[in-house]
């Protein structure tokens, strides 16, 4: 039987989707992730269109952690039609991005985003980020 997937991470970045992993890795969170490399891939997914059609749109992940800068949909463009849904605008998005530009965080947050992260630089402090990212929407958080 297939799990649900716990983190749908949304990151087109192939060094930034395996640093994530191996961080999740780390601390035992990573058992359930799901990775798609575009916005377009991603609502495909949550909505059950195109490869995912037949997909049970009701199985949704804990959290989804999206990076702004993608390819086909920007990451705004899919935090728009989650949160405009109401089978999806519960699900915690984690904003995970370089992106430090203020119209992005205003934007995002008036978009319902929970929680906008800027990445760090440095390996350590970016394992630590995924950790406590990780640590509270999967253990502490809790959802309906």
């Amino acid at each position: 039987m297939e799990q649900s997937v716990e983190i749908l991470l949304v990151e087109d970045n192939p060094d930034d989707i395996e640093l994530t992993l191996n961080a999740l890795r780390s601390y035992n969170l990573a058992n359930n992730v799901q990775v798609l490399r575009d916005g377009a891939e991603a609502l495909d997914y949550m909505f059950g269109h195109g490869v995912y059609d037949g997909r049970d749109v009701n199985e949704r992940p804990k959290v989804i952690l999206l990076d702004l800068k993608l390819p086909k949909v920007d990451g705004l463009g899919v935090l728009r039609k989650i949160k405009q849904d109401a089978r999806t605008q519960l699900i915690p998005v984690v904003i995970l991005t370089s992106s430090k530009e203020e119209q992005d965080i205003v934007e995002s947050y008036q978009l319902g985003v929970n929680s906008y992260i800027c990445k760090p630089v440095d390996f350590e402090q970016f394992i630590g980020a995924i950790h406590q990212i990780g640590y509270y929407w999967l253990l502490l958080n809790q959802t309906q």
